[in-house]
């Protein structure tokens, strides 16, 4: 396997990312005391907001992917452009606000878990709320009850089992972590060829920290790191959100419809469709 350094880059993707992209890189700053390469590997930003902070920050290049890969692909992309030197990438959305030090602290704490292939902060809302961002990787009962009811009941025992929304915010190892800020050991996440680039958005950091964990590698929650997600820096327009709605269940149908694969398992997957597809009208419904 090849043999990485110590040094920190951080991939963003970014698709029309406006003023919140500054937010993002400022508070970078006071994320860590280490200096950290930023890549944006932009899927076609229309604003000009990535070409502009590549032009006016240093340790900032922008990659111009030429096509819209999604999350997954494109963070494949941006983590391919750093060298060997590189041994901790952070893979984050470009909406996020870094707490002073929280950097420094997911370092600090891969330091504490060798094993660790992916540490995630804490993470809270504009409003303050704590987000649930340290999960169990889905079964067939948790993840098709989530999937199917999460939004219409969200207090769902499914739901509540998945996100384990419930257990007090301690260092511990989960099933997965949000990839809307993921630090990642670049050794473990070559060890398992990246983001599925299948994923275009959601359910790739499932995914992913699905095939860590049976790589032998753990998955870390580190609440002493803390972000903020303002969320909707690129999918608030009503007609991008109806897309993402759509990815969403394409994406949720793909990953739980690959845990049965085989003729024996041909009945459970179409009733996951089924109960997807139910779920995609009342939440477009809900919306419109």
């Amino acid at each position: 396997m090849r043999s990485y350094g110590e040094e920190i880059g951080v991939v963003t993707v970014t698709y029309s990312p406006g003023a919140l992209l500054d937010t993002f890189l400022d508070s970078l700053r006071e994320a860590t005391s280490r200096r950290a390469r930023v890549v944006l590997a932009d899927n076609g930003s229309v604003d000009g907001a990535p070409e502009k902070a590549a032009r006016e920050r240093e340790d900032v290049s922008l990659l111009r992917i030429g096509e819209n890969l999604g999350y997954g692909g494109g963070a494949n992309r941006g983590v391919a452009e750093l060298g060997p030197d590189v041994g901790w990438v952070v893979v984050a959305n470009p909406d996020l606000e870094w707490r002073p030090g929280s950097l420094d602290a997911l370092l600090d704490a891969g330091k504490r878990w060798p094993r660790a292939g992916s540490l995630g902060p804490l993470i809270r809302e504009p409003s303050g709320e704590v987000y649930p961002s340290a999960r169990e990787v889905p079964s067939l009962s948790h993840g098709a009850g989530h999937a199917a009811l999460g939004t219409v009941w969200p207090d769902n025992p499914w739901t509540k089992a998945y996100r384990r929304q419930n257990l007090e915010p301690v260092e511990r190892e989960a099933g997965w972590l949000s990839g809307s800020c993921l630090l990642l050991r670049r050794e473990a996440f070559d060890s398992v060829d990246g983001f599925d680039a299948r994923y275009f958005m959601y359910f790739e950091d499932v995914d992913l920290g699905e095939r860590l964990g049976l790589a032998g590698w753990r998955n870390v929650y580190v609440p002493s790191a803390e972000v903020v997600h303002v969320g909707g820096a690129s999918t608030g327009k009503p007609e991008v959100s109806a897309r993402m709605q759509a990815a969403h269940h394409a994406s949720a149908y793909r990953y739980l419809s690959g845990k049965y694969p085989g003729a024996r398992w041909a009945p459970v997957r179409a009733a996951l469709k089924a109960g997807l597809g139910v779920r995609h009208r009342l939440v477009t419904r809900s919306a419109a």
